[in-house]
Parts: C-alpha cells; structure tokens; sequence
C-alpha cells in the first residue's frame, strides 16, 4: 500500500514539473505526459511498468477525447467548412496513406495491411498541438488555420471507420473480404441502434437530470452516458471511443453540449494525460538508440512527405505559397490519433514490434518538432507577405492612393476593428487610409465617403512612407497581435516621435509594452468591453444611467492619460464627454 501511494505521488509530482515547464515554454502538456513515461517507463528509469490494468485505466483518455470531438460534430459545422472537410481533408488523408503504404511495402518489405495500418496511423496530425498553437497565435481564423482545422476535422472523422476497419484488417487472409462486410454490417447496426434509441433518450434524460438542480448528478449522468455507449460498442465488438464518440454526437444536438463539455474537461485531460503518460512507456530507448538512423530516416520520411502532400493540396486551392507552407507545417507532423491508431494495429498483431516500434517513435519525434516547426515556418511566411507586400509596385500603389491626402489618419490594418474606426473618422470629416494584406477588407465597394485602401504591410518603413507618414494627422494600429504591433509602433517613433498613435490591445499586459514602446495611448479591449457590461448591469439594476455613466468616465480616467484633464475638470457637465453622450444615445454633434 505504501509502494503504491508512494509511485502516486512521485507520478503526480513528475506530472506537475513537466506540465508546469511545458508551460512555461508555451508547449503542449501532451509533450510533458509523454516525457514522463519516456522516462520513468520500463525502458528509462523502470518506476512505472506496464499493466493491463493501467493500460485500461489509459484507454478511457482516449474515450473521452473521442467524446469531446463528438461534441464538436454538427452538420451546421460541416456544411460551412464542406469545401476543406470533404475537398482538402479527404485530398490530404488519401495521398498521405498511398504515399506512407507505397515507402513501408517497398522499402520496409511489408504487407499490404501492415502498410494500410502504418498509413493510416501517419495520416493523422495533432489536433491537440495544432489546435493550441493556432488559438495562442489568433490564427485559427486565418486561410491557413481554416484549411488547416477543415483538414483536422476530417481526420477526426476517419478515425471512426479506420477503428472499424483494424479488426477486419487482422483477421486471415482468405476471409478478408467476408470479414470487412461482417465488421461494416455490425457496425452498421450497432451504430443504427444506438443512434436510433439514442435521439429519443438523451434529450429527455438531461431534462430530468437538470430539472433537480444537482451539479454532482448532471456529471454522473454525463459519465454514465460515456462508459454505458463505450461499453455497448465493446460488446458489439467494436472499439470503445466508438461509442464515446457517438454519445457526444448524440448531445451535441441538445441544449446541455457545453455543459457536458465544461463537466467532462478535467476527466478528459488527466485521463488522456495517463494515456500519454503510457504511450511514452511503450518507447524504447535502447531501440532508438540502436537504430537512430533508420529512426532519423523516417522522422524526415514522415514529416517531409506530410508537409509535401499538404502543400501540393493546399496549392491545389489556390493558395497563395506563404499560406500553403503555413497549412504544410501545421499538418506535417503525427498526431495522438495516430498512436492511438499504431496502438491498436499493435495489440491486433497487424505490425510486428520492429514496425510498431519504429511508427511510435517516428510520431513521437514529429510531436515534438512540430511546435518550433510551425513557429519557424509562420516566421518565414510573413517574411516572405512581407516581401510581397513592400514590393516596388506595391510602394507606388500606396503612394498614388495617398497622394491626395493630408492631415489624414493611417489606418493599419482594416479589419472589423478598423472599418468601426473608419466609420468614426468619416462621420467627423476626416480622411484615412487603411493599409492591410488582404484583398476582400480593402475592397473598395463599401467604402465610407472619406476613406481610402490600399494593399501594403505597415511593418515596412516604406510602406508607412508611400501611405504620408510625413503627413499623417495621426496612427491607428488595430492589429491583434501585439508583436506586429510593436513592430509597426517602433517605425514609427523611429521617425515621427512626437506623431499622435494609438494602438489597440487585447489586455492590460499588452497596454505596459505598447506603451513602453511609445505608444501614445493603448486600448484594451478587455477593459472597454467590462465597462460597457457594468454601465448595462447598473442600468438594468435601476441604477440611473447618468450616474453609470460617470462611473465609466472615473475609470476611464484613471486608465487614459489624455481624457484625464478633461474628465476632472471642475464643474464638467455630463454632457461634455463625447463618449459618455455616444453611450447614453445622443448625438455628438
């Protein structure tokens, strides 16, 4: 019993230095689990060994991830991403498994259902990585994260029929065919029948369940719903996170989806965070060690033939080159799917223990290049917009639409967030123009009757030049993203130190930089955001607006040095405020 609770509390404390420092290091915690078992497994310092009870224990992290996706399946979803789901998704899975079946049949001198196995397993990136990294960047929303999730989301998808497939790979030879139609037919009946029952008993369960109130039993009848569909897809002989995947298919169609969600999260995390913590187990170090050159061989295999296959799909979009090597980079890495698919052929004996061995290791080394990859990557892109956008004939396009121009504002970028700002300056006479690299926010069709575009990026001097930055009345950098802001903010202080700018940011971190990078006045939208919530909140509380409204003006304030005169003042009407008479609805004018 103390041996035990001793190995508990050495697992937890490993588990909480190596989180905490992937942390720190801005990297998935993914990385940190499986360093753990890497090292602490029977092939490191021999602390943990493997069992089939905890292996099981394990596999339930794969259940609940697979659960989660399920919450995120809805038709709505797939129809407005239909074009990269089903266009670039099944482009990229297809090539990459011909590609990975083709090198492991001829060069590794395997069957065919091993290749199919490894290929498939190969096929998969991280969603777990991407997804993070993306999010941290504010990229998500970009052509290259939309191609890059429309690509995720499908692989997503085929893991269900790769699950179903495995079994029927594994049986004998001569009754492959009859095994497959067997395993699709039982699928089909199985997945039919609990779908079926399914729709009609969810929605009225949770009904019952939120209408006691009970936080604890709302979260047992959310656990009970995983293990009860897992454990129906496992007798019917199919794979667990099958029938995980499908209950949270089943709820993403109810109005309980984010609050499973929510109740879920922390059993998915630590749970998949023992399943990582076992997958690194498995990897042996004395076989890396022995075989570090057909290893390095493969990693480059893997990850130059994903990023290739991404790239010739994502160009087959369109793409421009710099968001097709972004979409290469964020797919050209294996993923947790895919040792759980590598698992799987594994345990069905469809690899032998040289080939499983030599996968799981070749994924686990593209994990963990994979986030200074794309950050490398996500560099070199925008050095090469950059190049594009301060090009000669760029330079001159921006000089031509500023030539007219004085005492006007420079707008960079002109995005939701700029076109308000645009709007505002047009109302008051003023004229701007607004700088940014994609070609729909500068469309010129809906413009307002002062305004003026042009394709350019400001964190070029020139650019900034060409636009009359020597007769700008004022900067206004609306990027997100605080080290192009900073980047653009320096230019111009470099030049102009004494020109008004004001810049926006996301909180009040990113305020401290901006300002101390000369930044005449930072805005962060966190702040803006809470005020406007708590003046509403006071006003529905019968709080008389006037008096929410001068709450708002003290704060503001304190926060923005050049409002501050002004709003202290000595006997300053209400009125006087511009903001404050915009808030109460009347007219500045």
């Amino acid at each position: 019993m103390h041996s035990t609770l001793l190995l508990i509390t050495f697992l937890l404390s490993a588990a909480v230095f190596a989180v905490a420092l992937t942390r720190r290091l801005r990297l998935p915690a993914m990385l940190g689990y499986l360093s753990i078992g890497i090292a602490l497994g029977p092939h490191g310092l021999a602390l943990l060994k493997e069992s089939a009870q905890v292996d099981a224990f394990a596999e339930f992290g794969v259940v609940f991830l697979m659960f989660s996706i399920g919450l995120e399946f809805s038709l709505p979803r797939l129809v407005a991403m239909r074009s990269l789901v089903f266009g670039l998704g099944p482009a990229q899975v297809l090539l990459t498994v011909a590609g990975t079946a083709l090198v492991t049949g001829l060069f590794y001198g395997q069957g065919w259902r091993t290749s199919l196995a490894v290929g498939l397993a190969v096929a998969m990136s991280s969603t777990a990585i991407v997804a993070k990294m993306l999010s941290e960047r504010l990229e998500l929303h970009s052509r290259a994260g939309r191609q890059t999730m429309g690509v995720l989301l499908f692989q997503d998808l085929a893991v269900v029929p790769a699950l179903i497939l495995f079994p029927a790979l594994a049986a004998p030879g001569e009754g492959l065919a009859r095994a497959m139609g067997l395993a699709l037919l039982q699928a089909v009946l199985a997945l039919t029948l609990l779908i079926g029952i399914g729709k009609r008993l969810i929605g009225p369960i949770f009904d019952r369940v939120a209408h006691h109130r009970s936080s604890e039993l709302f979260v047992l009848t959310a656990l009970w719903i995983v293990v009860g569909l897992s454990f129906a897809t496992g007798q019917a002989g199919l794979s667990l996170a099958l029938g995980a995947f499908v209950g949270g298919m089943l709820i993403s169609e109810t109005a309980y989806r984010h609050q499973v969600e929510a109740d879920i999260r922390p059993f998915r995390d630590i749970l998949l965070g023992l399943f990582f913590v076992t997958v690194g187990m498995m990897l042996d170090i004395g076989y890396v060690l022995a075989n570090i050159e057909r290893l390095l061989l493969a990693v480059v295999l893997l990850v130059g033939g994903k990023g290739l296959v991404a790239l010739l799909a994502a160009k087959g979009t369109r793409s421009p080159l710099d968001v097709s090597l972004r979409t290469a980079a964020q797919l050209a890495q294996g993923g947790e799917f895919g040792l759980v698919l590598i698992n799987y052929a594994n345990a069905l004996k469809l690899v032998d223990g040289d080939v499983f061995q030599l996968t799981i290791s070749a994924i686990l080394a593209s994990m963990f290049i994979a986030p200074f990859l794309i950050d490398h990557t996500a560099r070199w892109g925008a050095h090469v917009t950059s190049n594009r956008a301060r090009g000669e004939q760029v330079v001159q396009a921006v000089s031509a639409e500023s030539s007219d121009l004085s005492d006007h504002v420079i707008l960079c970028g002109y995005g939701r967030t700029g076109k308000n700002i645009g709007e505002f300056l047009s109302a008051e006479g003023i004229p701007f123009l607004a700088l940014d690299l994609d070609l729909q926010s500068i469309d010129k069709r809906h413009l307002p009757a002062l305004g003026h575009t042009a394709f350019g990026n400001a964190d070029r001097l020139e650019v900034l030049q060409a636009a009359g930055l020597g007769r700008a009345r004022a900067v206004v950098i609306t990027y997100p993203d605080l080290s192009s802001a900073e980047r653009v903010l320096r230019l111009v202080r470099q030049s102009h130190p004494a020109l008004p700018v004001v810049v926006r940011a996301l909180d009040d971190a990113g305020v401290v930089r901006l300002k101390h990078a000369g930044a005449t006045e930072a805005i962060p939208e966190v702040l803006e955001g809470s005020l406007m919530l708590a003046a509403e909140t006071l006003a529905q509380l019968g709080v008389p607006m006037e008096q929410a409204i001068v709450r708002v003006r003290a704060v503001r304030a304190e926060r923005y040095a050049s409002l501050r005169g002004l709003y202290r003042k000595e006997g300053l009407p209400p009125a006087a405020d511009p903001a404050a008479r915009r808030e109460s609805g009347e007219n500045p004018s």
